[in-house]
């Protein structure tokens, strides 16, 4: 005898959520590509800067969905308070670069990285494990 589960589909607000952090982390991704296109393209710092930019908003997109997903759409709050600190370390990231304080820019844009991979698979985890 077998048992059949049936697993409610995602609302569209859990769908648009993990659009977006899959967004931010290719994103964050781009980013580390523009760094390493700083050191060798004359351009690369306009580029650098401008997914830097980007790389922002889509944190405030990552955000604002998280909290979409858990007000309006009832689920748990559990992606807001990654959201924000991922939009928060961006941010602070930023403001080193700009003042061309590598030391702790580099290390911090390595650590979004991760956090912004840590959250996709919390994201695209099934409701059971995450």
């Amino acid at each position: 005898m077998t048992v059949q589960q049936h697993v409610a589909a995602p609302s569209w607000t859990m769908q648009a959520l993990r659009a977006v952090v899959v967004l931010h982390v290719v994103a964050l991704l781009f980013q580390a590509v523009t760094a390493g296109m700083l050191l060798s393209t004359p351009g690369g710092r306009a580029l650098h800067m401008l997914s830097g930019v980007v790389l922002v908003v889509i944190g405030l997109l990552h955000l604002i969905m998280a909290i979409l997903v858990w007000r309006p759409g009832g689920a748990s709050a559990r992606f807001i308070a990654p959201a924000a600190g991922l939009l928060v370390f961006t941010i602070v990231a930023a403001i080193l670069g700009i003042a061309h304080v590598k030391t702790v820019h580099l290390p911090l844009g390595v650590l979004l990285f991760g956090g912004g991979v840590m959250q996709l698979s919390r994201v695209l985890a099934r409701p059971g494990r995450a």
